[in-house]
């Protein structure tokens, strides 16, 4: 960080020169740069032949997360697309390009085809080192380890860690990370940078190509089809070439194993209730490891960032999700998560294959093909018998209904859960269930449960004394079923999926683009299954036409327009979700819909400006094969005039279908004034609306999907590039239910917001960020809710004195959130590496939770306690306060040379930290 401060203070005072003698010798001339270019996502976009001004750049209306910025080669890359065609940006540029090269003759030419080669002269040192990598640099650590101890052998550990950077011969560059570590865990989810601590890889890159071994990370949005992010160990190569004078080829190869798997979670969140919420996998599992950095999470649309001090944290070992006091979760919070988890069933491949070719920077022709297969001979954690395998090759695509019966035939010892089979009739028809027994005649099953899902199994979980999870049968209602497991376990088949697509941009004329694009997929569920193979093949294409054509030089006002037609197949299927998280609820649909085979047919007509003003209005046509049919008016306006700010939008969608009727109305007003008088203070009131009227052909009543709320908003902020910002925020929202014929209003909640940050003291900082809810329930014969108050708060203060010799943190935050259940029973270990004894006191020779004690003699330690983590979850208020101070004595003294006992207080180095938690009354203490 202190680097990158002063390479800017340099960069700055170095520009501050250069103006300086241009100003004397040229007439002044702006560096500003305002300009409307089209989106192209994948490759980058070249912005200006100068470096620019960090700090400068901007993109009206789109956040700074979906872009990254080359500020010294001036490129702009895209992380997630605009749906827009072209956007507006404004940036500053220095007067010369940072990184220009200025060269007589070519390196290569010199060293390798001189008459008199140049040698490079041979490197003095006489320090012997462990590894010699002769002009490559190396860092890393190499060490051994010796355990011993009473009640274990003599252990050796070792660990190598390496990072190797520099030229190879003399025009080859090499980064390496090497280690013999295998961490099974991944990092902490609760910064917005990572660092990865398990990488291993080697890059080599010259000129045109680089080649990648190892784990790498793969990003493809050059495709509308073919859009994916993956975490991968394997191989990678690509070069960048020039054919002909005016023909570009760009070829990436890559093969891998994957690391894990993808998939989307879609949940609404909890009154009051800030997490963890427990994520789950594409087959419903429960406890897996999300991989770092993969997740994407948004709550009513808006992307959300990690961290502490941001909008949220994730525990990726546990793959669970919290939020933070600056996002309060209330029961109108939708949250939608997307991740990779690891998935390690099958060996799982992947094949990526890009072809590009650019002809004289008017035609572009991509072709690209992604490949994923688990190879279904090659189990690694589920090993299938030639029983299961039948069985899935039985049920083909319906692989949902995988359940396979898991009672294994045992002997009951002591420390075993096993069952009895009991055979009844129900009905008049003889059937048997599982019964929990210790009778060693009787008890012979032992059997694995799994959670189906409420009324869709027969036992639930018995919280009785035994050292073991218990389940119990419970007899079907009126031929409805009462429980939530089965004694099953979910076979997970083989999977392959393969997409190809093939695309061209033409550029008709400079302000003219025709983006033309086509896809094939091929899905199959179960490889181990011929049946239903006719349902894996699948077709999309779009084809997209967009010009720009500037009205006034003056303001820089451009009329913007475009066609879009979009064909997706129902039975096709793309790597990651195409659209917009909320396109679905945007028409009358629920967040994941049914799949279908989808038209759309888009129009868009607007007007842009200097400084992102504009005006758009879009028709859109969206028609469904199992006869939806819908129509959509969006008109969007953000004019910044005078201080004045207006971010307005109005959307209106009207849809049928052969059962329903409907119309979909949000508008949305943001008004804004900046008061120059007083500091430029920002006030302003915004009016939110929604309401989705879904009503029932048949009998005119709202079917169970219509909903209203509207939002009234009000806020005062202060300058955001003032060092110190204050800001203070309430709204109030009213939500209406559907009930018979019309929506009626059932709650209503009052939301305020308090924020500061102090920031002008680079020695003392505070931060704080507070909010206070009240729910009014109104008529609870449509309001599932309760009424209820919730407090958030979050303070933070930081210190650095005297020279970083003393600094610390506190932090206080309050607020509730779900404490998950944790179930315990006890394991048998050697004697004298447990804690607890086993005494059976009703002589039953059945080990029972309440038969367990701390072992009073070291040799009767036989049993240890195990917890484990279940699926429920209750809710809790906490209380937090960390406490940190560090002194560090050296920093008095700087770099002075010290002698006699100064040299010990200056290695000195005291930390303490201290940690209170208060969990619903249970407080937690860690010093």
């Amino acid at each position: 960080m202190v680097l990158y401060i002063f390479r800017i203070i340099f960069l700055a005072a170095f520009s501050l020169f250069l103006f300086s003698k241009a100003y004397t010798q040229h007439p002044a001339q702006s560096n500003l740069r305002q300009k409307t270019i089209a989106v192209n996502p994948g490759a980058g976009y070249q912005l200006d032949t100068l470096s620019i001004i960090p700090g400068s750049f901007k993109v009206a209306g789109i956040d700074s997360l979906q872009y990254t910025i080359d500020y010294t080669n001036a490129a702009l890359y895209w992380k997630f697309p605009p749906t827009d065609s072209t956007v507006f940006i404004t940036y500053r540029v220095f007067p010369f390009k940072m990184n220009s090269s200025l060269q007589r003759m070519n390196f290569d030419s010199l060293v390798l085809y001189s008459t008199a080669p140049i040698r490079a002269p041979a490197a003095q040192n006489n320090q012997r080192e462990l590894f010699n990598f002769g002009n490559i640099n190396a860092q890393g650590s190499f060490g051994r380890q010796i355990g011993f101890g009473n009640n274990q052998d003599v252990v050796l550990n070792s660990n190598l860690n390496i990072q190797l950077s520099g030229m190879l011969a003399d025009s080859i560059e090499l980064q390496a990370a090497i280690t013999d570590n295998n961490v099974p865990i991944q990092p902490d989810g609760n910064t917005q940078q990572l660092n990865e601590f398990d990488e291993v890889y080697i890059r080599f890159k010259k000129k045109n190509w680089q080649l990648n071994v190892g784990d790498m990370d793969m990003r493809e949005d050059r495709n509308y089809f073919l859009k994916f992010y993956k975490r991968l160990q394997g191989i990678s190569f690509q070069t960048i070439n020039n054919i002909s004078k005016k023909t570009e080829s760009n070829t990436l190869v890559s093969g891998s194993i994957a690391k894990g798997k993808f998939t989307r979670n879609v949940f609404q969140g909890l009154e009051g209730n800030q997490g963890p919420y427990r994520l789950s996998g594409a087959n419903d599992e429960t406890f897996f490891i999300v991989l770092a950095n993969t997740e994407r999470v948004f709550i009513d649309g808006e992307l959300l960032k990690r961290g502490e001090d941001q909008d949220y944290v994730i525990n990726y070992n546990t793959a669970e999700i919290t939020f933070t006091p600056r996002r309060m979760i209330t029961k109108d919070s939708r949250i939608q998560v997307e991740f990779e988890y690891a998935d390690r069933n099958f060996l799982n491949t992947n094949v990526y294959a890009s072809q590009e070719f650019d002809f004289n920077k008017k035609v572009k022709l991509r072709v690209g093909y992604f490949s994923n297969s688990d190879a279904k001979n090659s189990s690694i954690n589920q090993v299938l018998d030639s029983r299961q395998k039948q069985f899935l090759f039985d049920i083909g695509d319906s692989i949902q209904n995988a359940f396979y019966p898991s009672a294994v035939l045992d002997t009951l010892t002591a420390g075993k859960v096993l069952y009895e089979r009991v055979y009844d009739t129900i009905d008049n028809v003889v059937d048997s269930f599982y019964r929990y027994s210790t009778d060693p005649e009787t008890a012979k099953y032992n059997l694995a449960f799994t959670e189906v899902g409420f009324g869709l199994g027969d036992y639930i979980s018995d919280n009785n004394n035994a050292n073991g999870k218990v389940f119990v049968y419970v007899a079907p209602l009126n031929g409805v079923r009462q429980g939530n497991f089965d004694p099953v376990v979910l076979l997970v088949a083989p999977r392959k999926q393969q997409l190809l697509t093939l695309g061209v941009d033409y550029n008709i004329t400079p302000n003219t683009v025709l983006k033309t694009e086509v896809a094939a997929s091929k899905y199959d569920v179960n490889t181990l299954s011929s049946a239903n193979d006719n349902d894996d093949n699948g077709y999309a294409a779009k084809i997209n036409l967009s010009n720009t054509k500037l009205l006034k030089e003056k303001n820089k006002l451009s009329l913007i327009s475009s066609l879009d037609y979009e064909y997706v197949q129902q039975r096709f299927q793309p790597l990651e979700r195409l659209r917009d998280v909320e396109f679905s609820r945007d028409w009358g649909l629920p967040l994941v819909a049914q799949r279908a085979d989808e038209n759309i047919i888009k129009a868009a007509v607007g007007l842009r400006g200097e400084n992102g003003n504009n005006l758009q209005y879009q028709f859109t046509n969206y028609n469904r094969s199992d006869n939806y049919s819908g129509f959509q008016n969006a008109l969007t306006q953000f004019t910044n005039w005078k201080n004045w700010g207006f971010n307005n939008q109005v959307v209106l969608t009207n849809y049928e279908t052969d059962t329903y009727k409907g119309y979909f109305f949000r508008p949305v007003i943001d008004i804004s004034k900046k008061m120059s008088w007083l500091d430029n203070w920002v006030i302003g009131g915004k009016y939110t609306l929604e309401e989705n009227y879904n009503k029932n052909k048949a009998n005119d009543s709202l079917n169970f999907t219509s909903f209203s709320f509207d939002t009234y908003t009000a806020y005062l902020k202060s300058d955001p590039q003032k060092r110190n910002r204050y800001g203070i925020n309430f709204y109030t929202r009213s939500d209406k239910y559907p009930l018979g014929k019309q929506l009626v209003r059932g709650d209503r909640s009052y939301n305020l917001n308090l924020q500061a940050e102090l920031l002008s003291n680079a020695n003392r900082q505070f931060y704080l960020n507070t909010t206070f809810r009240k729910l009014k329930v109104y008529n609870n014969e449509v309001s599932p809710q309760t009424e209820d108050n919730t407090v958030l708060a979050r303070a933070e203060y930081q210190m650095n004195e005297w020279n970083g010799f003393l600094n610390g943190n506190i932090l206080y935050e309050v607020g509730s959130g779900q404490e998950q259940k944790r179930e315990y029973a006890y394991l048998e270990v050697p004697a004298g590496t447990g804690q607890y004894t086993w005494i059976d006191y009703n002589e039953d020779g059945v080990q029972q939770l309440n038969e367990f004690e701390l072992a009073a003699f070291i040799d009767q330690a036989t049993f240890i306690r195990v917890f484990t983590p279940t699926n429920e979850y209750i809710k809790a208020n906490y209380t937090t306060l960390n406490y940190s101070l560090n002194i560090t004595p050296k920093q008095l003294w700087g770099n002075k040379e010290l002698a006699g006992g100064e040299i010990f207080i200056k290695i000195y180095i005291n930390e303490f930290i201290a940690n209170i938690k208060e969990v619903s009354g249970r407080r937690l203490i860690r010093i």
